[in-house]
C-alpha cells in the first residue's frame, strides 16, 4: 500500500516532467509544492516510488522521471479531467459547422484533434457492419446513363454514374428506385446482398439485364464500405518530438503506416476511466507503439458506437487535457452526425 504523501508526489513528479521535460528532483519538488515536509522525507517518498518501478532515474542525476506504470497509475487516479476552456469548446462547434459529407466532416474531425492536442490525431471511418442504408436514389443523368447515390445512415454518400447501353425508361428508373427502397430502407449494408437477391425476376424480362447492371453497381458501392479505414492528420507532430521516443521514434511512425495494426489496436480498445481507453508504453499490444501512449473514444450514431477517434503522442503527454479533447471531439462528432 503506497501512502498517499507519496501518491502526492508521484502526480507532482508527473506533472513537473510533463511540463518541463527534465527528471524531477526532491530540492525541485519541495520548492514548487506545498508538501510541508523536508527535502529528506520527499526523497524517502521518491526512494518507495523508486522500488514500486513507478519512477526511475534515466541517468546519474538526482532526478527521477515516470515510468510507463507511474504514468498509468497517475491516469487512474485523476479525479477529474481538464474541462476545455470556452473559446476552445466553441473553436470546435464552428469547427465543425458546415460540412457537406462524412468525408469533409471526418476529415475537418481529424484536423481539429490534432490542433487541439499536438498529437497525431486519427478518425475511424464507419464499418459495414455497423451501417444501414437510409436512401438509394436513381436519377437519370443522359440518354443512357443513371446517376446512382447510396446515403447510408452515418451519413456518408456515395455517387457513381452507371451506363445502360440504351436509352433510359424513366418509368422503369422510378420502379426500381421504389422497389429498392422498400426493400434496402434501414437494411444493414451487410446484408444487402441477401436483401435483393432474386429482385431481377420481379421486372419483364427486357429490364432484366439493366436491373442486373445496377444492382452489380449498388453492391460495389456497398462493398467499398467494407474496406475499413483510418484518416491521420499531425503526423510532423511527432517528429517534433522525437527526443520523447526512447531510441527513435521510426517504429511508431512505421506502425501508423499499416493502417492493419492501428485498426487492430484501437478495436482491442474499450472505454475506461472518464469515457476513453488509454494505452500507455508496453502496455500496447503491438510493438511500434510501445514507447507512445495512444487515448481513443467512441463515437456514434443514432445511439450506437460507429467508430472510433483519437491520439497517439509520447508517454510524456498532457492526459489530462489529451483525454478532455479527445472525449469532447468524440461527442461533438457524435452530435454532428444526429443532425
Amino acid at each position: 500500500m503506497i501512502p498517499d504523501r507519496s501518491l502526492e508526489v508521484l502526480r507532482a513528479i508527473v506533472q513537473d516532467y510533463i511540463a518541463s521535460k527534465e527528471p524531477v528532483g526532491s530540492k525541485s519538488l519541495v520548492e514548487r509544492h506545498s508538501f510541508g515536509v523536508s527535502a529528506a522525507t520527499i526523497r524517502n517518498d521518491m526512494a518507495l516510488l523508486e522500488e514500486e518501478d513507478l519512477i526511475h532515474a534515466p541517468h546519474t542525476s538526482a532526478g527521477r522521471v515516470p515510468t510507463d506504470k507511474g504514468y498509468r497509475l497517475f491516469v487512474d487516479r485523476l479525479n477529474e479531467v481538464k474541462q476545455l476552456g470556452q473559446a476552445e469548446r466553441q473553436a470546435i462547434e464552428n469547427f465543425m459547422v458546415g460540412s457537406a459529407d462524412l468525408d469533409e466532416t471526418l476529415g475537418r474531425t481529424v484536423r481539429l484533434l490534432s490542433s487541439l492536442t499536438n498529437q497525431v490525431a486519427m478518425v475511424q471511418y464507419p464499418t459495414l457492419g455497423k451501417a444501414s442504408i437510409r436512401h438509394v436514389e436513381l436519377i437519370p443523368a443522359a440518354d443512357t446513363r443513371v446517376l446512382m447515390v447510396l446515403i447510408t445512415d452515418s451519413g456518408r454518400i456515395q455517387q457513381h454514374v452507371i451506363e445502360l447501353g440504351e436509352n433510359v425508361d424513366e418509368a422503369f428508373i422510378a420502379e426500381l428506385r421504389a422497389k429498392l427502397n422498400t426493400l434496402l430502407g434501414g437494411a444493414s449494408l451487410s446484408a444487402v446482398a441477401e436483401t435483393v437477391r432474386g429482385l431481377a425476376e420481379t421486372f419483364a424480362p427486357a429490364k432484366k439485364v439493366q436491373v442486373q447492371l445496377i444492382l452489380a453497381n449498388l453492391l460495389e458501392q456497398v462493398d467499398a464500405n467494407r474496406q475499413e479505414k483510418i484518416i491521420l492528420a499531425g503526423t510532423a507532430n511527432l517528429v517534433k518530438r522525437e527526443d520523447d521516443f526512447a531510441g527513435s521514434v521510426s517504429p511508431v511512425l512505421e506502425a501508423i503506416e499499416e493502417q492493419v495494426i492501428l485498426l487492430k489496436l484501437i478495436t482491442e480498445m474499450q472505454a475506461e476511466q472518464h469515457g476513453v481507453s488509454l494505452r500507455i508504453g508496453k502496455e500496447n499490444s503491438f510493438e511500434g507503439f510501445s514507447t507512445a501512449s495512444v487515448v481513443v473514444s467512441g463515437y456514434e450514431n443514432q445511439g450506437s458506437e460507429i467508430a472510433k477517434l483519437g491520439v497517439i503522442g509520447p508517454t510524456r503527454m498532457d492526459y489530462s487535457t489529451n483525454i478532455a479533447a479527445v472525449r469532447a471531439v468524440a461527442r461533438y462528432l457524435t452530435k454532428t452526425l444526429g443532425n
